[in-house]
């Protein structure tokens, strides 16, 4: 296989013809003859592009699809270097490959999945027909409740099953937790000078930044599982017809060793509608129990994990603060949906009373 390209002035008739050969779609008696190509996303990824290709064909098509959607580094260099150093392409090449396998959780189908250590490459299928998700917007009960069951599939797969995956990292005691620590202060005093924060929130800024690294310890505390790491509405997509999946979950570059808790927390404290997390936020945890349960995992109950979504409630703070504080927001559309990430996370922070449980 021949070097990753300069993308997305690379996707050409040529490479992308050696790429769908090598997946096996593509016969050697059909060959890629001309490519289109859109940016899609407008800002709500932050740590890659998606360019749309549109293909055509000469010879034998075989299976080779007439649409793709690419993945690759974005062009802004301050996003493009916190990709590389929280190391998110690499994680995301080997979850594809190593891990996707291991759970019934739906991704999108991959035709190739490359990192070569600067670049990184990832085709897969066109989703354009179900329903992305939108932060702004906020999910619905319903899609919360979709969202919800996958979690648990997710999570169930690998429950205190991480022994041996030394390349996903752990929420603390690794590079990623010592990028996120280095970050936060910076991260803190951005994010309070970009968005309107509570008071409630804001004056517990430096009691919240000397307590990172113990916050980052208990989330590493067994049970620990395989977690996203950046489970949010625009990382969902959502079927509309009866033929397709419910929900696909996409941009697996952040996969992390926690407490399962920190995926749910996060989606429910930022994504999901205040009004709806508010009406139904302990039955979605039954739920989630559930389907941890049908999983096979029985070392939880429903006591343990409201505490435990209110604790990581609290840490979710460094992930919100690194995220709207650090990445660049002079796409409107990020700034829309950091608005609605940091509103919904202060209500929920003073809803559920987080910041009691800061170690003294």
């Amino acid at each position: 296989m021949s070097r990753i390209p300069e993308l997305p002035a690379g996707f050409t008739a040529p490479y992308l013809t050696e790429l769908l050969r090598a997946d096996g779609c593509l016969p050697a008696a059909g060959e890629v003859t001309s490519v289109s190509q859109q940016l899609i996303g407008d800002g709500t990824g932050m740590s890659s592009e998606l360019a749309m290709l549109g293909l055509t064909y000469s010879g034998d098509q075989g299976e080779a699809p007439d649409r793709l959607v690419a993945k690759f580094l974005p062009t802004n260099e301050i996003n493009r270097a916190s990709a590389l150093a929280f190391n998110l392409p690499e994680r995301e090449v080997r979850y594809a490959a190593e891990l996707d396998p291991q759970t019934d959780a739906i991704t999108p189908k991959t035709y190739c999945a490359l990192f070569d250590g600067h670049r990184f490459l990832i085709l897969m299928e066109d989703l354009s027909d179900y329903q992305v998700g939108n932060q702004e917007v906020g999910a619905t009960l319903k899609q919360t409740e979709l969202a919800i069951d996958e979690l648990a599939k997710l999570h169930s797969a690998f429950w205190n099953r991480m022994d041996g995956i030394d390349w996903v990292p752990g929420i603390a005691d690794s590079y990623h937790a010592d990028a996120l620590a280095g970050a936060s202060r910076m991260g803190w005093e951005n994010m309070i000078e970009r968005f309107e924060l509570p008071d409630a929130v804001t004056r517990y800024m430096e009691p919240f930044l000397a307590s990172v690294r113990a916050l980052q310890a208990e989330r590493m505390q067994a049970p620990i599982t395989l977690v996203h790491g950046d489970f949010r509405m625009e990382n969902l997509f959502f079927g509309q017809s009866p033929e397709q999946h419910p929900i696909i979950v996409f941009d697996w570059q952040g996969p992390l060793k926690a407490r399962g808790m920190f995926d749910v927390s996060l989606f429910l404290g930022q994504s999901t509608t205040t009004e709806v997390r508010r009406a139904h936020e302990r039955s979605l945890l039954e739920r989630y129990l559930e389907g941890l349960q049908a999983g096979g995992v029985t070392d939880v109950d429903m006591d343990m994990l409201w505490e435990d979504y209110r604790r990581c409630m609290l840490y979710d703070w460094l992930y919100t603060a690194v995220v709207s504080g650090t990445l660049d927001i002079h796409n409107d559309a990020a700034r829309r949906w950091m608005t609605q990430m940091v509103n919904r996370h202060a209500a929920a922070s003073e809803d559920l009373e987080v910041f009691q449980f800061l170690p003294r």
